[in-house]
């Protein structure tokens, strides 16, 4: 329902949860049109605080380049709605909160356009542990600001899960750490 927006799967989040404490591993998460929300999911399950060390909101550019160190020569080519940037954001928290894992947001919640991108643009990315690769996805997500904001933390999450259900994960290759994935969505909700 366009409007309403869409309330989180907390499975997806608990699913996450117990696949990281099953591996002993931690997580990150650097957002920015989410605003906080993939932490407010990652933090709903019981025992989120053996997992989740912590999150950066870089909601503007600035933020982006200076906290987590995308490179400003690509923020200032492409702007901050980009796969790479995604990229770089979910290493750079990576990194920073000292995490096995990192994940990140960023993208066009509306209601303008931002950087060229129309609204419903959005990349979501993961940073498998030490150099093993990030990879990313562009969404096309229709609704209003709410629904835009739940299906990019969906997306995030079920990256991250199927990121940790791979076999081989922590080796993805440079091949498919350049590639995007796209999903398309109606009111929030992505499709496959």
């Amino acid at each position: 329902m366009a409007g309403s927006g869409r309330r989180e799967d907390p499975a997806a989040a608990e699913q996450v949860m117990a696949l990281l404490t099953g591996r002993g591993e931690t997580l990150a998460a650097a957002e920015s049109l989410t605003g906080g929300l993939v932490a407010a999911a990652l933090t709903g399950p019981p025992g989120a605080s053996r997992v989740f060390l912590g999150s950066v909101t870089a909601y503007a550019t600035e933020a982006k380049r200076d906290v987590l160190g995308v490179d400003g020569g690509l923020l200032a080519r492409r702007g901050a709605v980009d796969a790479e940037v995604a990229r770089q954001m979910a290493t750079g928290v990576r990194r920073l909160l000292r995490a096995d894992w990192g994940v990140a947001t960023t993208g066009v919640a509306g209601p303008e356009p931002q950087d060229g991108k129309p609204v419903g643009t959005v990349y979501v990315a993961v940073s498998a542990p030490g150099t093993g690769g990030v990879v990313a996805q562009r969404l096309n997500l229709r609704g209003d600001r709410a629904a835009i904001r739940a299906g990019s933390v969906h997306a995030v999450l079920g990256l991250l899960r199927d990121q940790l259900i791979l076999p081989g994960v922590g080796e993805v290759s440079s091949a498919a750490a350049a590639q995007d994935t796209e999903q398309n969505g109606e009111d929030g909700c992505l499709q496959p």
